[in-house]
């Protein structure tokens, strides 16, 4: 993984003094709040219901055992004892007092963390494929490219303040685990027909009130001139994005306004331009930065064999490891979904255990999934039973990864001063009444997705099954939708009809599920299903 060297410490150094002298002027009442809001958010600082909320960034989610030793002290010392992390790959804390937020961010900075560029409207951390390096089906670890690309736009004069905040991810195989198309900007790092790598650009996803799909602006970039053709994008939107209104300002309207051949033209003219100006970092530089994300040591008689005569232990491995590069070797998915429990959060002895875990399993490395789950990414199969003996024992061997139990859900209404209803409490009753009636198991590979409000931080659109909380004359109200991916078959899911109240949507999840399994054909999916018999006998189950 990246390392800091001496000018990455002392930008981070410098930022948390910055903030320091400004949440004093803020606390001291020089500021106003209006003044100091745009200065804390930089900093990954948001006023929620109940207290301040601090975000910080997990570059392309990779951290190692002191990075998580020390969420966990922050969690312990700043917080109420968790964190939450995020589909961003990030990680929050929602009890957050403003006289400590400068202290966390210097001991943030002593491992080599920080939360800049974490919240405003700026190039938010960049997200990758949280197998990245493991994988058995990338053709690259594409997160050196996604380490280039943070360097590059890490406090960037040009895209400092751009019309709205900008996501980008990179990945670097077929099957997308990232939901690539549904950022700002997606890249996909391929091989041409002559061995050569380069990049698909994939332009104008996103979720929020106007989903959309990013169309495939230029399906073959040389490496070398990955930034370059990245600035070019960046530069169209910034100079033609809506600032008249923030719910237009997404690069998704501009591409789509203008469609998507004018835009690529408008790069591709941009792209020559800045081609001539010089603007690609050396190649050296790059290749720095590939040293550091050489592929463990692993060992190479390490044994293929893995003893199933437990059967609680073999369900685990089977849904919750995924094949490796490397033989004898599997990636395995530390669930943070046990049922009833709040999605995404750990506690902060959960977090202290995971560091331990990763040291003695896994080459001191650890993964955020976009999914609100956590990956130790290179772990001996002869290891993993010592290791779901240690993840049972403490909540975190749940066996359901990509199951109607794996729900990624926001804060929604419990914390968010933007949320219309909560997430939580559905999110914990429908894992609950699945574990109840034993149907997990036989649904197979179902992907339900909970938001709490129409910015869908839980990706309600992209869900198999999605669910959204909106405010109906003062009550909350749960829309059903069906038939959303974000994987490479990706789609954008559709509202069934009239929305539920809480005991309505739960039930309302079931009897979806209970269309699918009369309706299946062998080998389908949920969602494969959804698609063969559309819509109308949902409809007809949901409401007669």
């Amino acid at each position: 993984m990246y390392k800091y060297d001496q000018y990455d410490q002392a930008m981070v150094d410098a930022r948390v003094e910055e903030f320091r002298d400004q949440a004093r002027r803020r606390l001291e009442g020089k500021l106003t709040e209006d003044q100091f809001k745009p200065l804390r958010l930089m900093n990954g600082l948001y006023l929620q219901l109940h207290a301040y909320m601090l975000r910080v960034a997990i570059p392309y989610g990779t951290l190692d055992s002191r990075q998580m030793h020390a969420l966990a002290d922050i969690a312990d010392k700043y917080d109420r004892g968790y964190g939450h992390f995020t589909t961003r790959q990030n990680i929050q804390y929602n009890w957050i007092r403003l006289e400590d937020a400068a202290d966390i961010l210097a001991d943030l900075a002593k491992v080599e963390m920080h939360a800049i560029q974490t919240s405003g409207n700026c190039i938010r951390n960049i997200s990758s494929d949280h197998f990245a390096g493991a994988a058995a089906d990338e053709v690259v670890d594409p997160r050196p490219y996604a380490e280039l690309l943070r360097q590059w736009s890490s406090f960037h004069p040009e895209f400092s303040y751009l019309p709205r905040k900008f996501k980008i991810a990179v990945i670097a195989s077929e099957k997308d685990r990232a939901a690539m198309r549904l950022h700002d900007i997606g890249i996909n790092i391929v091989k041409n027909d002559a061995g050569e790598l380069g990049a698909a650009f994939y332009v104008g996803g996103g979720m929020g009130r106007t989903p959309m799909i990013a169309p495939c602006i230029n399906p073959f970039v040389p490496l070398d001139q990955l930034v370059t053709y990245c600035e070019a994008c960046l530069r169209v939107y910034n100079r033609y994005g809506r600032r008249d209104n923030k719910y237009k300002a997404r690069i998704k309207i501009l591409v789509h306004e203008l469609g998507a051949e004018e835009y690529t033209r408008q790069v591709e003219e941009e792209f020559a331009h800045l081609l001539e100006e010089g603007v690609e970092p050396p190649h050296d530089e790059l290749m720095r930065i590939i040293r550091m994300f050489e592929a463990p040591n692993t060992d190479q008689t390490a044994p293929n064999d893995i003893d199933r005569s437990d059967p609680d232990f073999a369900l685990w491995v089977d849904r919750n490891t995924v094949a490796h590069k490397a033989s004898g070797y599997v990636s395995a998915v530390i669930s943070l979904k046990p049922v009833g429990g709040i999605p995404g959060d750990a506690t902060a002895k959960q977090m202290h255990l995971m560091a331990d875990l990763a040291k003695e399993y896994s080459f001191d490395e650890l993964r955020v999934m976009h999914t609100q789950n956590i990956v130790l990414p290179h772990v001996r199969k002869a290891d993993l039973h010592a290791l779901w003996t240690a993840l049972d024992e403490a909540g975190l061997g749940s066996p359901n990864l990509d199951t109607v139990e794996d729900i990624i859900a926001c804060p929604g209404l419990d914390y968010c001063s933007l949320a219309n209803a909560r997430s939580i409490p559905i999110a914990q009753r429908i894992s609950e009444r699945f574990a109840e009636t034993g149907k997990t198991g036989t649904l197979g590979e179902l992907k339900l997705k909970i938001s709490g409000c129409i910015n869908a931080c839980g990706h309600h659109h992209a869900g198999h099954i999605g669910i959204l909380g909106v405010d109906r004359k003062g009550v909350e109200n749960y829309q059903l939708l069906l038939g959303g991916s974000e994987a490479e078959d990706v789609s954008l899911a559709k509202i069934t009809g009239p929305g539920f109240d809480e005991n309505g949507i739960v039930n309302a999840v079931e009897t979806v599920t209970t269309v699918y399994e009369r309706e299946r054909q062998d080998g389908e999916r949920f969602v494969d299903t959804y698609r063969r018999i559309g819509m109308n006998p949902f409809k007809e189950a949901l409401y007669g």
